[in-house]
Formats: structure tokens, C-alpha cells, sequence
């Protein structure tokens, strides 16, 4: 039997990257169409007027606009209020 451990290195040390999500524009501000809202992991945020849910759940504008947060039902909801309309 050893009497010393034999060299070696740490067992830890393994980490996943942050995934960076959150809320990318707030309220009132002026995005363009394509452009990412939120990204999150399940429908935190709902869809409303001029917004597009990617596969992972992203939120993105349709339209270019002002973005505005909301309820409705009692879900939180992201709308896009265009230039024309304001």
C-alpha cells in the first residue's frame, strides 16, 4: 500500500458560462425590428403587439417602436408601440 496520495490534480473546477439573460431594452426605449427585447428561459414575459417568440423563448420586435411593458390576465406582456401610432 501507498503511503502518499500519488500526484494528482483537483477533482472541482468545472463551471458552466453565464447564459446572459435578462431584459436587453426597457420601456420607452426605441428598438428596430429583429432586435432582442429579452431573453429568458420560459415565457416570463409574454409576447404582446409587434413582438416575436424565438425557440429559446427570446422576445424580439416585429416592428420598429417604442417598447412598452404591461399585464394582461394577470401575465406580464411586452409591446412595441410604432413611431406612427405615438
Amino acid at each position: 500500500m501507498a503511503h502518499k496520495k500519488g500526484a494528482s490534480s483537483s477533482r472541482n473546477g468545472r463551471d458552466s458560462n453565464a447564459q446572459r439573460l435578462g431584459v436587453k431594452r426597457f420601456g420607452g426605449q426605441v428598438v428596430k425590428a429583429g432586435e432582442i427585447i429579452v431573453r429568458q428561459r420560459g415565457t416570463h414575459f409574454h409576447p404582446g403587439v409587434n413582438v416575436g417568440r424565438g425557440g429559446d423563448d427570446t422576445l424580439f420586435a416585429l416592428a420598429p417602436g417604442a417598447v412598452t411593458f404591461g399585464t394582461r390576465r394577470g401575465r406580464k406582456v411586452i409591446d412595441i408601440v410604432v413611431a406612427a401610432e405615438v
